[in-house]
């Protein structure tokens, strides 16, 4: 079965983890900073914190940002449910707003029309999470032109998009964001096992990442209530969680960061061939846009004449590791006793009903997307 992503470990990326099993400290050594320095000039942005997943740097993010149970949260409905949890972590109420169905991100239009009425209604969110859908950034200085006037935190949700750029800069340089979140998970751009991170330009903001990160504990007496009572003492200040990222993984992540550019272009190749073998058949394909480049961490299609569960079947019999990203959030069990029903963001949904996924990563063979390519204009006709 050709799977529909894959990481990619070489001899490096092993050693890398061998050399602190061997010689280093497991955890709170010098890996951790290490990683976070070099995303942060990767990305251009002055921060990184690096913690144990996505989720949990979304989490942080919030945390940091002020997000609390008086409060509420907006984001796309086509992502994974966490770009959405992680404000209910917080005790915050969660919206959506639909998605443009061409660039299957959040759409400007809709967003703006739901900020007029929120003001009007004194119910503005206390902060946006936007998501960079397959790797493609959204319009983040439009969407910042909108949130900033109007006192809302911005959070970019990047899982997909790391090696991607806006504007000629990386995502995640928070130009136009308050902060930034990634993800390293195995079939993202880099993979440390496990692992997330958070970038953004604010030295405050990196405090309270950090503190949340790490249990609410500090030991700068800067930040402590009274004076220290030594080398050896620290103090909780905030209600934190262990979200730590171990060096062993920290180690893999960095090894992995020096090759991303080779893991999008490789990417970004593979993506055209699907789309110049594709051009004639009745699918809608993923855009590339004038603004923005796309890490490709997905290639998502969207069938407009045939039945998907059918199409799905056949292509998995074929051995075609397919898949759909994503079950619109506000249509899960958790959200629908929140109160959310089917019908309330139609963009998504129609793209859901249509979606399939097809393998794309940096390892997939020329012969194994020929074979990719063959089964899907052999079924589609």
């Amino acid at each position: 079965m050709i799977p529909y992503g894959k990481h990619h470990i070489d001899r490096a990326d092993i050693q890398a983890v061998i050399d602190v099993l061997e010689n280093q400290f497991l955890t709170q050594g010098q890996q951790v900073p290490a990683f976070e320095r070099a995303l942060a000039d990767y990305c251009t942005a002055k921060y990184a914190v690096a913690v144990n997943s996505g989720t949990s740097a979304l989490h942080i993010a919030c945390l940091s940002l002020g997000v609390g149970p008086d409060d509420s949260v907006w984001t796309s409905p086509l992502s994974f449910v966490a770009s959405a949890n992680c404000a209910r972590y917080c005790g915050a109420d969660v919206d959506f707003v639909d998605i443009d169905p061409v660039s299957r991100n959040i759409c400007i239009q809709a967003l703006a029309i739901k900020l007029q009425q929120a003001k009007a209604s004194n119910s503005l969110p206390k902060a946006l999470v936007v998501v960079h859908y397959a790797g493609l950034s959204c319009d983040m200085q439009g969407i910042r032109e909108l949130t900033q006037p109007l006192g809302i935190a911005l959070i970019e949700d990047a899982s997909h998009a790391l090696g991607g750029s806006y504007q000629q800069k990386p995502v995640g340089s928070c130009e136009y964001s308050d902060a930034c979140v990634m993800s390293f998970h195995p079939v993202k751009s880099i993979t440390s096992a496990e692992g997330g991170a958070v970038l953004t330009n604010s030295s405050e903001l990196e405090r309270k990442l950090r503190l949340f990160a790490s249990h609410g504990i500090t030991r700068e007496p800067s930040q402590m209530q009274g004076k220290s009572d030594g080398l050896w003492y620290y103090q909780q200040v905030e209600l934190g969680y262990n979200y730590r990222l171990s060096d062993l993984h920290a180690a893999l992540g960095l090894s992995q960061l020096k090759k991303l550019t080779g893991f999008v272009k490789a990417r970004k190749e593979k993506a055209r061939r699907y789309t110049q073998a594709f051009q004639d058949l009745a699918i809608e394909l993923p855009v590339e846009s004038e603004m923005a480049e796309s890490a490709w961490h997905l290639y998502a299609i969207a069938l407009r004449e045939h039945n998907r569960s059918e199409i799905f079947s056949r292509l998995q019999e074929a051995g075609i590791g397919v898949n759909v990203h994503y079950i619109p959030i506000h249509l899960q069990p958790y959200y629908q006793k929140l109160g959310f029903r089917p019908g309330d963001f139609p963009n998504a949904e129609g793209f859901y009903q249509r979606a399939l996924t097809l393998p794309l990563y940096p390892d997939l063979t020329a012969d194994n997307q020929q074979q990719v390519i063959d089964a899907v204009i052999s079924i589609l006709r």
